[in-house]
């Protein structure tokens, strides 16, 4: 199925002409108005104490409810990644994280309502200062630590975080 399979007029005349143009676009045969299929931006922190366990959050929303996930969220508009992992992870979790280190990205299907959202999940490296405001907001229902042993990436319900941390248990714990 086309990717704009659900949009059925045009977003700019909101003709009812508003055709597959190619794999990754539609094209209003009124207008002219071609819209592109692109990816949304995430962002997901890799948030580690001075004793190396790792921050998990449970998810609190679908989709995958309750599975493990990693802090993070969707970049607003008119924000940076830097700008959007501060504020996800002070939202989820009440903590401030300074100087967020963009590790690496991995494109990932997130299943919103019925419809696939196609994002590129962008993986940064956070630091905390001070944890004693730390809690389970927003989108989180849980916060807690695991040791690196205890990081199982099978239990992350999302596919980009669990090969992400698959990854970072690999390259980036030492």
């Amino acid at each position: 199925m086309h990717p704009l399979a659900s949009f059925r007029y045009c977003p700019k005349c909101g003709s009812a002409r508003f055709e597959e143009n190619n794999g990754k676009s539609k094209q209003c045969n009124d207008c002219g108005f071609v819209y592109y299929f692109n990816s949304s931006a995430a962002t997901a922190a890799f948030i580690t104490t001075e004793e190396k366990k790792l921050l998990v959050v449970r998810r609190a929303k679908e989709p995958a409810k309750g599975t493990l996930d990693l802090p993070g969220g969707f970049v607003d508009r008119f924000e940076t990644g830097e700008e959007a992992i501060i504020r996800e992870v002070g939202e989820e979790t009440g903590l401030i994280i300074t100087n967020p280190r963009y590790l690496f990205s991995l494109p990932n299907i997130y299943a919103y309502s019925g419809f696939d959202v196609h994002t590129l999940d962008l993986f940064y490296e956070c630091k905390i200062n001070d944890w004693k405001h730390i809690r389970a907001a927003d989108d989180a229902a849980e916060v807690y630590f695991l040791d690196k042993k205890e990081i199982d990436p099978n239990l992350f319900g999302l596919g980009s975080i669990r090969q992400a941390v698959r990854i970072w248990t690999e390259s980036y714990t030492g």
